[in-house]
């Protein structure tokens, strides 16, 4: 797996990301949508998660979840417009998959991509590692 190493942040290649920390994963009109390596570790221990509703439409930029660690509650965003097709209801048991495997069984929703020419706004992986290193120096 390709990938970038921003001191111990993971940044994958095979996806795009927003400046708010979510990654999506783009294969044919269908995101999977999860929040980055960076994220996990910066909430430290994930303890809860609010997921979307599957059939509702969301707008790029939209709080769509709320992720609960022992520090705080942060809105997680939908990096593009759709509609939510599908949620990963086990991590509602388990949200510390999310701190696991950030960018494999922690994915929170599958979205059908209305407008693919909204992914040209989201960041490149060597962006993301570029914001990643800013805001750790």
């Amino acid at each position: 797996m390709d990938e970038i190493r921003v001191g111990e942040y993971l940044v994958l290649k095979d996806r795009l990301y927003t400046k708010t920390d979510e990654w999506i994963k783009v294969k044919d009109d269908i995101g999977i949508v999860g929040i980055t390596d960076y994220a996990q570790k910066k909430l430290k221990d994930i303890v809860g998660l609010e997921l979307p509703s599957p059939g509702s439409n969301v707008r790029k930029g939209e709080s769509v979840a709320v992720i609960e660690s022992i520090k705080a509650a942060s809105d997680i965003y939908t990096p593009v417009s759709g509609e939510i097709l599908e949620v990963h209801e086990e991590l509602v048991d388990m949200p510390e998959t999310i701190n696991r495997d950030p960018y494999g069984e922690g994915w929170i929703f599958k979205i059908k991509i209305e407008n693919k020419d909204e992914l040209k706004e989201l960041l490149t992986p060597e962006e993301y590692a570029k914001k990643i290193k800013s805001e750790e120096s």
